[in-house]
């Protein structure tokens, strides 16, 4: 099942069909009356929330073979960027134009409950995503920064813990996007400068005491692969990073297994030209079938790729 959004204000729910075909097996509209940006399924595959540049955030519900729209967040002064669940499901966050991030709690009888507004960011927020396994969460900017959001203690107080900046070997443009390897340990982001840059996630910034504090921080950066904004970037589970960009391209890269004096290095492993006819601005791997890659472009087609082998 794959679920796209789109400028016509709908969202589509796909369906793969044994004969390896897709199917288009429902239209969710006349909820958004705007561009729909952002989509995001549940943990559970059960809810499906979307993001919209009408200031709202949907939440459908999967029943039978129909979707109805059970919630309707509002709280973001205009564009509603990107959504993300957690990883048990009972938090979604929302980022929008008015550079503040939204904590929403998930409440019996499909109840929703914003529990932290995060002012942090000086300009748009692009996306939002969380730790795969920490309730950390993460945002990037059109201020060229990266921010990461953790609890306070046992309190609902949400703070920003770490900012990654130019100072910190980060981004020197807008950063459009971030991924999270399938362990947790490395976090990948793209930007308005064309590169990517892989970070050490490894630790949980929540927890930051005396000794064992160590910063999330800057492991390598590739460069080169791409001569137009970097837009999306995804971490499959087997270890490939997938970006498309306004060059219309899409790469793919691996951890080259030959370290360099520096360390930790990438090498690209495929590249596609003209994967699109126009910007390539979402890439993302299945969950269940990790060598299956949809690819979003605005031409207005989305695209499935298989990679049908990972050269060592």
């Amino acid at each position: 099942m794959l679920a796209s959004c789109s400028g016509d204000k709908t969202v589509r729910i796909w369906e793969q069909r044994p004969s390896g075909s897709w199917a288009c097996k429902a239209i969710l509209e006349d909820t958004h009356n705007r561009t729909v940006r952002s989509c995001a399924w549940s943990p559970d595959g059960k809810l499906l929330a979307t993001a919209s540049f009408d200031a709202t955030t949907a939440i459908w519900e999967h029943v039978g073979g129909d979707y109805d729209c059970i919630a309707t967040l509002e709280g973001h002064e205009n564009e509603v960027k990107s959504v993300s669940w957690s990883a048990s499901g009972s938090l979604l966050a929302t980022c929008g134009r008015d550079k503040s991030v939204w904590i929403w709690e998930m409440q019996p009888g499909n109840e929703f409950e914003c529990v932290s507004v995060l002012q942090g960011h000086t300009q748009d927020v692009k996306m939002v995503q969380w730790h795969p396994f920490y309730d950390v969460l993460v945002s990037v900017s059109y201020d060229n920064t990266i921010k990461v959001w953790a609890e306070e203690g046992d309190s609902d107080d949400w703070h920003c813990v770490r900012t990654l900046g130019e100072a910190n070997s980060g981004h020197s443009s807008t950063v459009w996007a971030l991924s999270f390897d399938s362990r947790g340990d490395r976090m990948v982001t793209c930007s308005d400068d064309l590169t990517l840059k892989i970070w050490d996630t490894s630790n949980d910034p929540s927890q930051t005491v005396g000794d064992n504090d160590r910063p999330w921080s800057h492991l390598c950066t590739l460069s080169g692969y791409h001569d137009r904004t970097v837009f999306s970037v995804h971490w499959s589970r087997e270890g490939v990073i997938a970006s498309g960009a306004a060059d219309d391209a899409i790469r793919l890269f691996v951890e080259s297994k030959d370290y360099s004096v520096d360390g930790l290095s990438y090498r690209m492993l495929l590249k596609k030209e003209k994967a699109h006819d126009m910007d390539v601005n979402s890439v993302q791997w299945s969950p269940k079938e990790p060598r299956l890659l949809a690819s979003a472009s605005d031409d207005g087609t989305i695209k499935i790729w298989e990679l049908i082998e990972v050269s060592q």
